[in-house]
């Protein structure tokens, strides 16, 4: 009685979910028309009616089923006659945890939806009620002690989930007593979630259309079964643009633009399912001292230990074939295919990228540990699938990344799959000297989520072309040229593959060496270019005049070396507390330093750790760029135009200039009430937390001051802004230049951090980490130094710009707020200071106003002069009052 009223809640369940959520047969003509299939109940169908139907009869003999079909024999063994295709499950593979992987080898190429991109994984089982079958994945992320009451409160507590049902296709088969199901329905619903990223990335409902579906390949063999499914998604239509623009613009619906009718598109979805690893690999316990990616887990097992959370290094499993000998091949190397699709100029670059690991592991005793092979055109098997780590190309009509993520046994960390994904930008943008690509000149992003050099890279690429160019160092096209584009293949390869071997980002380690160390070609190729290839490090530029070193990182780091150590040395379990223990307390060792995505990006913002810088000196790296910057802007006005050459040469680099500036500036600011934040354990002698030094906060934000907030900051000749020609084929906005807007946007984020309560509070809690309050930057200096650069004429006596006269409309617009309405977050000293100020600027004020100037300048004064006397006047708001 219970397992029928099971099948029928389970059934009628399905029924209803599909019911509610029916949707008309998608208006495509030129749709393929196939036989109507099942489809999961976790989708919507695009068909008009339920694809699962409560069984009234037994289900046919599995012989009758599967007559006329082809039988392909494997870890799943499949049956496929015209559309249709049936797994055999055998009574042994229920309920036995296997690994579930869905790649996606076909996208669009626009907005996150790119081909060649590895997918999720899932433990999973196959589970059968009656004659249903459910596909569960496993909550594997609680356990305890198998048999405990642990572990059973463990099982109450945490829910596993249904990813897709299907019916029982066959009765059993006579010889082996297996069954059949339906792959239709098993695999043609939502499983990865599609629709959610299509919602989000145009906001639009689309939805699966099982109807128009089908397989596109089938494979399988004792190791491993998989299925491509070409997958169609469409929205009935398209809704019409409002007549009037909505007041927040991005809540309007952007259809693609890379499709021929947007209302429809094939994706490919590469589910892989095979056994997991018999025996779990031993499983390392991370230390965070090291930038190693981690599979965690909550270990309920005991309430003894002061957390549940137990963090595993996630690695391939590599092992001696001696274990006595001082260098050994491994019993299984890790092999990287090159896919059939990655182009054959680069894959000599590509395979030494992957090869300069090896290194790595000869240190600790693996010879040939990495081997890289060809995808021949024989091949038959597909990269994407679970059993073959790879990297591939892909393109797209935004794409500016490379991408290294794996796949992992969660019961041991150990690394099952990794594809990386080569972006034809990289290539394309390092040989830009040979033609005229154009760039994604969007703000710079970064995020371990998606490990990748994004537009960044794209744009600290495009810069270094530009300067070498301009100052004739390279001529476009030449052999030199071509091989600083291999080299740049390589170097990313390199970093990519760090990844799928589990190493994390390193921001840190790009200032171990000296920028006069860096213009020695010999010992960046002995040494690395930084401390770790898991950093990003940008093309190495020296002043003009200077020796110039490697453009590129060609060479693991001295980080690479102790992290692949820690994660893949050979240890006995009875000794390897003791020996990583030992390897991670060198820690301090200046070589090695390390900082990750949260030291760059959370609230200490520690100045040290930062995307595309170089040398042991960042602030003295960071004045060196915007020194080029300037360079670049003085060659641009001085250039001559050959007869017939496009402007928008002279717009490009003139953009490139101000990606720098735009780059360079926020991380300035960090000094300003930065802290260094170190991930010691105790017996090193280093502080944790150590605010930057007074003298480096002072030097930064004078670097501020002078490059952005003075009068004479940026000075462009007419000739040059009136030559600034956009690309007529690919225009985006205005097709003409605006300094002042480009200006004011880089002064506008400068003083959005200066004057945030968040740099308020770093430097209130500074002085609580140094005995001396004295050697802290306080907030007064940072205010006072902030308003006596934007507002200088005051004091001088000279004409306000346009220029200037936004920039002290902006530090009005932040100082009367400070003054008007106070966050929970906002220290009080922030506005009992900022009201001081108040007071000082509209004494200066009153003072100028009397002054010879412009019209405009004197309107200026007149205005920010009421402005803020009303603010001094006016009650203060609190926040949610």
């Amino acid at each position: 009685m219970f397992v029928l009223k099971s099948v029928r809640v389970a059934v009628l369940a399905a029924l209803s979910a599909q019911a509610l959520a029916q949707e008309p047969t998608p208006p495509v003509p030129h749709a393929p028309e196939v036989p109507v299939v099942a489809t999961t109940p976790l989708q919507p169908a695009a068909t008009p009616t339920p694809a699962i139907v409560l069984p009234t009869a037994a289900p046919r003999p599995f012989v009758e089923v599967v007559r006329g079909a082809q039988h392909v024999a494997g870890f799943l063994g499949l049956y496929q006659k015209e559309e249709k295709v049936w797994i055999e499950l055998r009574p042994d593979q229920f309920d036995q945890p296997l690994f579930m992987s869905v790649n996606m080898p076909n996208g669009i190429g626009e907005r996150g939806i790119y081909g060649s991109q590895m997918g999720m994984s899932q433990v999973v089982v196959f589970h059968r009620i009656g004659n249903l079958v459910q596909m569960i994945a496993k909550n594997t992320d609680f356990g305890a002690k198998g048999g405990t009451p642990q572990a059973l409160a463990v099982q109450q507590a945490f829910s596993d989930s249904l990813l897709a049902i299907a019916p029982v296709a066959s009765g059993p088969n006579p010889q082996s007593k297996s069954i059949l199901i339906e792959a239709n329905a098993l695999l043609f619903g939502d499983i990865p979630s599609m629709t959610t990223k299509l919602e989000t990335a145009f906001r639009m409902p689309y939805v699966m259309d099982a109807r128009n579906s089908s397989f596109l390949t089938v494979r399988s063999d004792e190791s491993m079964t998989g299925l491509q499914v070409n997958a169609h998604f469409f929205v009935p239509r398209i809704a019409a643009r409002p007549a009037v623009a909505p007041p927040v613009p991005l809540a309007l619906a952007t259809p693609p633009t890379t499709l021929p009718d947007p209302r429809s598109m094939f994706l490919g979805f590469y589910y892989s399912f095979m056994p997991l690893p018999a025996q779990a690999m031993h499983g390392r316990r991370a230390d965070d001292r090291i930038g190693h990616f981690v599979s965690t887990s909550q270990d309920y097992s005991d309430d003894v230990t002061p957390t549940t959370a137990v963090h595993l290094v996630d690695r391939w499993r590599l092992e001696k074939q001696d274990p006595a000998a001082e260098l050994s091949e491994p019993k299984q190397p890790i092999v990287y295919w090159i896919d059939a699709n990655v182009p054959e100029k680069y894959r000599e670059s590509v395979k030494q990228g992957v090869l300069a690991w090896n290194e790595a592991f000869e240190r600790i005793g693996f010879k040939n540990a990495i081997v890289v092979k060809q995808q021949a055109a024989t091949d038959k098997f597909d990269t994407m699938d679970a059993r073959h780590a790879s990297i591939r190309w892909f393109v797209g009509s935004d794409v500016g990344f490379a991408i290294g993520p794996s796949q992992v046994d969660p019961r041991s960390g150990e690394i099952l799959d990794a594809d990386i994904g080569m972006s034809d930008v990289f290539a394309r943008g390092a040989r830009r000297m040979v033609g005229e690509d154009s760039f994604d000149l969007s703000p710079p992003a970064t995020g371990e989520d998606r490990c990748d050099y994004m537009a960044e890279s794209a744009q600290e690429m495009g810069f270094a072309m530009d300067v070498l160019e301009a100052r004739g160092e390279l001529e476009m096209g030449s052999p030199e040229a071509d091989a600083v584009a291999q080299a740049y293949v390589k170097s990313v390869i390199m970093h990519e593959v760090g990844h799928t071997l589990g190493l994390r980002h390193n921001f840190r380690s790009s200032t171990i060496y000296t920028l006069k160390q860096l213009q020695d070609p010999e010992f960046t190729k002995k040494n690395g270019m930084a401390g770790s290839v898991m950093d990003y490090t940008p093309f190495n530029l020296s002043l003009k005049g200077e020796k110039q070193g490697e453009y590129v990182t060609s060479a693991l780091g001295p980080y690479d070396f102790w992290a692949i150590e820690y994660a893949y040395k050979p240890i006995e379990p009875a000794q390897e507390k003791e020996a990583l223990a030992k390897i991670a307390a060198r820690s301090s060792e200046p070589l090695l330093a390390f900082g990750t995505d949260q030291d760059a990006n959370g609230f200490n913002m520690d100045p040290d750790v930062n995307v595309f810088d170089l040398g042991s000196d960042p602030l003295a790296y960071f004045q060196r760029r915007l020194t080029i910057s300037r360079e670049l802007w003085d060659r641009i006005q001085r250039r001559t135009l050959k007869p017939g050459e496009s402007y928008e040469v002279l717009r490009r680099s003139f953009d490139y200039g101000f990606q720098q500036f735009a780059r360079t500036l926020p991380v300035v600011v960090k000094y300003v009430g930065g802290v260094t934040y170190l991930r010691d354990h105790a017996g090193t002698g280093r502080a944790t937390f150590t605010p930057v030094p007074l003298p480096r906060q002072r030097e930064a934000l004078q670097m501020l001051t002078a490059s952005l907030f003075k009068a004479d900051s940026f000075q462009f000749s007419p000739a040059t802004i009136s030559r600034l020609g956009s690309d007529h084929f690919n225009t985006r906005g205005r097709p003409d230049v605006s300094v002042n807007s480009r200006v004011l946007s880089l002064q506008s984020a400068a003083l959005d951090q200066l004057m945030s309560d968040a740099v308020a509070v770093r430097l209130l809690d500074s002085q609580e980490k140094v005995d001396n309050r004295k050697q802290a930057l306080g907030l007064p200096e940072l205010y006072s130094t902030v308003q006596d650069s934007v507002w200088s004429e005051l004091k001088t006596g000279k004409d306000i710009n346009g220029m200037r006269r936004n920039l002290q409309r902006e530090h009005l617009k932040r100082l009367v707020a400070s003054l008007l309405r106070v966050s929970a977050t906002t220290p009080a000293d922030v506005r009992s200071l900022q009201r001081e100020n108040a007071l000082k600027l509209e004494r200066d004020l009153r003072g100028a106003m009397g002054r010879p100037m412009s019209r405009e300048a004197k309107a200026h004064l007149s205005e920010s002069y009421e402005t803020l006397g009303q603010a001094l006047k006016a009650p203060m708001l609190r926040a949610g009052a």
